[in-house]
């Protein structure tokens, strides 16, 4: 069992910087993969970026790409996402997710927290 909970969401001006929070909790969460997904209104969730515990298996979406950077701390037992050059459309709800390594399908999943970009 993994309990996630996120942080750091808010509303910023476009060009902005925000920096979310996922805490994680459970006897075995360092074995998983950490996602960062977000959802905007009538679109589908997507993936946007994946890392494991040891700092490695980086992933990035391709919307944000070189704007937007994931980062475990182990003695937090938090993993960020750090968003800087935010752009209108990347408002959405983000969500933290977790999977094992040796699967596709993320399990746990937090309540997600909303970011807004003004233009």
């Amino acid at each position: 069992q993994v309990q996630l909970v996120e942080s750091g969401g808010g509303l910023v001006q476009a060009g902005g910087s925000l920096k979310l929070s996922c805490v994680a909790s459970g006897p075995t969460f360092r074995s998983y993969f950490m996602g960062w997904f977000r959802q905007a209104p009538g679109k589908e969730r997507e993936l946007v970026a994946r890392v494991s515990w040891s700092g490695g298996s980086v992933y990035y979406g391709d919307s944000v790409k070189g704007r937007f950077t994931i980062s475990p701390d182990n003695a937090k037992n938090t993993v960020y996402l750090q968003m800087n050059a935010l752009k209108p459309e990347d408002t959405a709800v983000y969500y933290c997710a977790a999977r094992r390594p040796e699967t596709l399908q993320y399990n746990y999943w937090g309540q997600g927290t909303q970011v807004t970009v003004s233009s």
